[in-house]
């Protein structure tokens, strides 16, 4: 039997307390009835004896504590799901926004996820295509894996995300099956339309379901948006067999708004303020990632986090860089000297890629390729130290040409245009050509066959300039 408690204990903050209660659950979601005859909802987030500690999700402005009903609806928080999510926007809850109405449900399922039993994982493999060529070749992005984006305030990850939306796409037989789940929380209005903006005009709207919160929004939004989001991918993939692409940003703005919250909950703080249970809070989110066995779809991740103060040791970056499998670092330095994506590969990781790349997915020497343009790049930055020091003039010849392959990886390679859509075949071509700068002698991490395949010997047809080709 479900029963109405009239008359709350205290109201603090987004937060109000039930005293009496019986038979309740964490999680459990509520209905809230005001004496003016409105209806807030919220959710048991603390069980204490007999009394329930509740999250209102609309905010406790005009509650009172003598006149206030609350109704236990004995079920935890759900999300209306039907194949015409596809091409909506909902707020950061799950309530349609667009103007669209309601979505007629063909199922409900819990926002909170259900845990995958690893023994029904399924060992991710094959690649996304971004077209984006530091990502594709350097730090591949797999089916079923998540990696992060490490950004810092003030760079472009909101325009890489879109690109990403734009252009990513499977390869094969399933490249329709393919859609996007986009997530952002804590953003400001202009962001929100951008967002919008690019992804109507792009026509890529119809494969992609948003979910938004405002930085005006109640934080308990904020703490929904990824889950509700990856409730949504989760039907997409496993009940319909779509191949999920969820992108989610801010992470940081999720973890402030989880700080707020466990600080209004009295809780004793962590690592600059967080929760002590920020990693495990984390993992129940990026953990949804993954393929299943006998489930035709797989949910991929790439959460977006801003660095405060570009600290990666930051308790954000460090404890995601715990759980996901790589990260890609996007650089101030790179930003600076007008290059994008920003991208800095040498502590970028992507730790699935060699299991997605190579003859049966991309190209045989793709491996081998990203292995000596990473090991050229990392000698790159040594000789600069040493011009730096010695001056440029006094470097031998040899380093020489390591500055120079730098100077056109960075320029070439790592720098595209917003709206250039690489195909893999171009993008491993553009590396073979800008590694052909340096002598044969320098490329230790080749095989002879690769070398005589793809170097190019012939120097005279390293044109870089803007009318060619490959630069067009």
């Amino acid at each position: 039997m479900i029963l109405r408690y009239s008359g709350l204990t205290e109201i603090k903050g987004s937060l109000i307390a039930v005293q009496g209660v019986q038979s309740i659950v964490y999680d459990e979601m509520v209905e809230i009835y005001l004496d003016n005859g409105t209806v807030r909802h919220g959710r048991v987030t603390q069980i204490e004896g007999d009394k329930a500690i509740i999250q209102v999700f609309e905010g406790t402005r005009f509650i009172s504590l003598s006149n206030t009903q609350v109704r236990f609806t004995g079920k935890p928080m759900e999300l209306a799901l039907a194949p015409d999510i596809l091409g909506r926007i909902f707020s950061g809850a799950g309530v349609p926004i667009d103007g669209l109405g309601e979505i007629a449900a063909e199922k409900y399922m819990d926002v909170n996820g259900l845990p995958i039993n690893p023994v029904s994982r399924i060992y991710p493999q094959n690649y996304i295509c971004t077209g984006i060529s530091s990502i594709d070749a350097l730090i591949t992005l797999i089916r079923g894996q998540k990696l992060p984006i490490f950004s810092s305030s003030g760079l472009k990850h909101s325009e890489l995300a879109v690109q990403i939306v734009k252009q990513a796409k499977i390869t094969g037989d399933e490249e329709e099956n393919f859609v996007v789940v986009f997530a952002a929380m804590g953003v400001k209005n202009d962001v929100a339309s951008y967002f919008q903006k690019e992804f109507r005009n792009s026509g890529v709207l119809e494969k992609v379901v948003m979910f938004l919160n405002l930085s005006n929004d109640p934080v308990i939004e904020r703490i929904l948006t990824p889950r509700v989001a990856l409730t949504a991918a989760e039907y997409l993939a496993f009940d319909l067999g779509f191949h999920v692409l969820v992108i989610m940003t801010d992470m940081t703005s999720y973890a402030e708004a989880l700080r707020e919250f466990s600080s209004s909950k009295g809780e004793i703080p962590g690592r600059k303020g967080y929760p002590g249970y920020l990693y495990s809070d984390f993992s129940s989110i990026y953990e949804r990632a993954g393929m299943i066995k006998n489930k035709k779809g797989s949910v991929t991740q790439i959460p977006i986090l801003t660095m405060p103060g570009d600290d990666i040791t930051h308790p954000i970056p460090d404890l995601t860089g715990y759980i996901t499998e790589g990260q890609i670092v996007l650089s101030r330095n790179l930003e600076r000297q007008g290059i994008y994506p920003a991208i800095d590969i040498l502590p970028s990781l992507s730790r699935l890629m060699k299991d997605g790349i190579g003859e049966k997915f991309t190209r045989e020497d793709h491996a081998i390729l990203a292995d000596q343009l990473f090991a050229s790049y990392a000698k790159v930055q040594e000789v600069r130290s040493l011009a730096s020091v010695i001056g440029e003039d006094d470097l031998s010849e040899n380093d020489k040409l390591y500055i120079k392959f730098g100077t056109y990886f960075e320029k070439y390679f790592i720098n595209q245009a917003p709206t250039e859509n690489r195909t893999i075949e171009d993008t491993l071509n553009l590396g073979w050509k800008i590694l052909s700068i340096l002598p044969i002698s320098e490329l230790s991490r080749t095989k002879s066959e690769i070398l005589e395949k793809y170097y190019i010997k012939d120097k005279e047809l390293l044109n870089f300039e803007p009318d060619s080709s490959l630069f067009s």
